[in-house]
C-alpha cells in the first residue's frame, strides 16, 4: 500500500498499537523521518516491516531523453538488487502486533567446510589422551607439533650432554686438559658446549671425528650405546608423527566440492531431495559412498526430550546408488517416500522447520590409499524448493567437457508446492477413479449381451444380410461352436441350416 501524501496526519491502524521491544519502534521513527522527506510511505505486509522509497520530484518541463534498451535494462536489475539488500538484508519473522523482528539463525552442526562444530569441555580423564600419545602428537595443529618436533631432540640432546659432561667432570677429564698421557673419556671434552656438540653428533650419527670416545671409559661406552638406542627411537616416533600428519587425507577432502544449495524437485514423477557433488583432482577417489543424516531435535511419546536427533536419509543404499564413480559431477537423489522424514513436508512448511542435513562423501584416495571424507551441511533456508540443477557437462571433440563454472547454480521448474504424501494421495484418487470407472463400462457389457440374446430374430437377419455383429463381454453358444470349427479347419454353419 503506498499512499502519496507528502506528510501524514496519521498513521495507519496496524502502526499505532504500542510496542514493548524498543529497537521496533526506534525502526518505525526511522521510518516516518524518510518518508515525511520523500513523500512515499510503503507498508510490505509479506515481509513484515516497513520498506521505504525514496523518489525524485520530476520537473514538468523536462524533456524525454531516450536511452537504450540495455541502460533500461541495467537500471532495473540495479533497482531490483537495490530493494532486494534492503528487503532481505536480514531475515525476519512477524512477531507481537504484526511488527518485524529478527529471526534466530540456527547454529550449525557441521560447517560448510566440514568441520564439525562441537567443543568438548570439563573432561576430567585427561590421562586416556597419554595412553595414545601417537594420535594424540598427530592431532595437535601444527604450530604445537612443530614445538613438539623441536622440543623432544633439544630436550634428548642436553639431557645426554650434560651426562657427558658429568662424567668427564667426575673422571677428572676436564682437569687434565694439557696433560697429554692423560686418556680423557672422550677426546677434546673440555666442556659443556664440547660435550652438547657430542651428544647431538653422537644421536645424529654424525660423527666428524674430532671428538671420540675412547677404551678406557666404559662407562662412556654404556651411555653411548643406551643414546644411540633412545635417539633411534626418537627419530622413528618423531618422524613417523610428522609423515603421518603431512601426509593425512584431510586436504584431500578440499578438492572435493558439495553444492550450496540443496533442491527439492520431481524426478521421474516423484518429488527428490537433491544436492550436487565434484572432485576437482584428475586422481579419482576409490570407492566412493555418500551418506546423509537428517539432523533435528525431537521430543518422544514419553516425554523424552532429544536434542540433534540423526536420522538416515536413504540416497540409494538398497538400491547400490550410494556407491559412487566419481569422475566427473554427479546429481545424489534422495527420493521423498513414505520412509523419508520429509514425506509430510510441503514447501510452506518447509520455510518453518529448523532442521541441519548433513552429507558425507568417503573414499580411498587413489594416490596415496590412504581413506578420505568430506563432510558439508544444509540447513533449511539452504535447501531451494521447485529448483533444479543446470547441466554442466558438453560433449566436445574427443572428451567431455565439464563447466565448474555452473556447479551451483539452479533453475527453476515447476513443482506443486504441496508435501509427497498429499502427491501420492492425489494420484491414488485418480488411479481409483479410472479402475473404477473401468470396472464400471465391464460390468454394462453383460447387460447389453443379454439384450443381444434377447433379440436373435435380428440378429439372424443381421447375420443373413452379410453385416457382422460383434459382441464385447461373455462368449455365446454360437461364438464357441464357431470358434471350435475355425480350430478344427471347418467351417461353423448356423444352427438352422445344421438341422436342414
Amino acid at each position: 500500500m503506498a499512499l502519496e501524501n507528502s506528510i501524514f496526519p496519521s498513521r495507519p491502524d496496524s502502526l499505532s498499537l504500542p510496542v514493548e521491544e524498543k529497537v521496533e519502534s526506534e525502526e518505525v521513527e526511522v521510518a516516518t523521518e524518510v518518508t515525511a522527506s520523500t513523500g512515499v510511505f510503503n507498508v510490505s505486509e509479506e515481509l513484515g516491516h516497513v520498506v521505504t522509497t525514496e523518489t525524485t520530484s520530476s520537473l514538468p518541463n523536462s524533456a524525454p531523453v531516450k536511452r537504450s534498451f540495455q541502460s533500461k535494462l541495467a537500471e532495473r536489475e540495479a533497482n531490483a538488487n537495490q530493494h532486494r539488500k534492503k528487503t532481505q538484508g536480514t531475515e525476519k519473522e512477524r512477531g507481537r502486533f504484526g511488527w518485524a523482528r529478527t529471526r534466530r539463525k540456527r547454529q550449525r552442526y557441521v560447517e560448510k567446510n566440514g568441520r564439525c562444530n562441537v567443543q568438548h569441555g570439563n573432561m576430567r580423564e585427561t590421562y586416556r589422551y597419554l595412553t595414545d600419545i601417537f594420535t594424540t602428537l598427530v592431532d595437535l595443529n601444527w604450530r604445537c607439533s612443530l614445538f613438539v618436533f623441536v622440543m623432544a631432540y633439544a630436550v634428548t640432546w642436553l639431557f645426554f650432554g650434560a651426562i657427558w659432561y658429568l662424567i668427564a667432570y667426575c673422571r677428572g677429564d676436564l682437569d687434565h686438559l694439557e696433560d697429554e698421557t692423560w686418556t680423557p673419556c672422550v677426546n677434546n671434552v673440555n666442556g659443556f658446549i664440547s660435550a652438547f656438540l657430542f651428544s647431538i653428533e653422537t644421536e645424529t650419527t654424525i660423527g666428524y671425528g674430532h671428538r671420540v670416545i675412547t677404551d678406557q671409559c666404559p662407562v662412556g661406552t654404556m651411555l653411548l650405546l643406551l643414546q644411540a638406542i633412545l635417539g633411534s627411537m626418537v627419530n622413528a616416533f618423531m618422524v613417523g608423527c610428522m609423515f603421518v600428519k603431512i601426509s593425512q587425507p584431510n586436504k584431500r577432502a578440499e578438492t572435493l566440492v558439495f553444492s550450496k544449495h540443496a533442491v527439492i524437485s520431481p524426478r521421474d514423477d516423484k518429488l527428490c531431495l537433491m544436492f550436487r557433488v565434484g572432485d576437482l583432482r584428475s586422481s579419482h577417489i576409490v570407492g566412493a559412498n555418500i551418506r546423509a543424516k537428517l539432523i533435528k531435535s525431537k521430543q518422544t511419546q514419553e516425554g523424552e526430550f532429544i536434542p540433534l536427533d540423526q536420522t538416515d536419509i536413504s540416497v540409494g543404499f538398497e538400491t547400490g546408488d550410494d556407491r559412487l564413480f566419481l569422475v566427473s559431477p554427479l546429481v545424489i537423489s534422495h527420493e521423498i517416500d513414505a520412509r523419508s522424514p520429509f514425506w509430510d513436508m510441503s514447501q510452506a512448511q518447509l520455510e518453518k522447520e529448523d532442521f541441519e542435513i548433513v552429507v558425507i562423501l568417503e573414499g580411498m584416495v587413489e594416490a596415496t590409499g590412504m581413506t578420505c571424507q568430506a563432510r558439508s551441511s544444509y540447513l533449511a533456508e539452504e535447501l531451494l524448493w521447485g529448483h533444479r540443477f543446470s547441466p554442466m557437462m558438453s560433449l566436445a571433440e574427443g572428451f567431455f567437457d565439464v563447466d565448474y563454472g555452473a556447479f551451483h547454480h539452479t533453475f527453476e521448474v515447476d513443482t506443486p508446492s504441496c508435501s509427497a504424501r498429499e502427491l501420492s494421495l492425489a494420484a491414488a484418487r485418480l488411479d481409483a477413479h479410472l479402475y473404477w470407472s473401468i470396472s464400471s463400462r465391464l460390468d454394462e457389457e453383460p447387460t447389453l449381451a443379454n439384450q443381444a440374446a434377447k433379440q436373435p430374430d435380428s440378429g439372424s437377419a443381421n447375420s443373413k444380410g452379410g453385416e457382422p455383429t460383434f459382441i464385447v463381454g461373455e462368449m455365446t453358444d454360437i461364438q464357441e461352436q464357431s470358434g471350435l470349427g475355425e480350430l478344427n479347419g471347418s467351417v461353423a454353419t448356423d444352427q438352422s441350416e445344421s438341422e436342414a
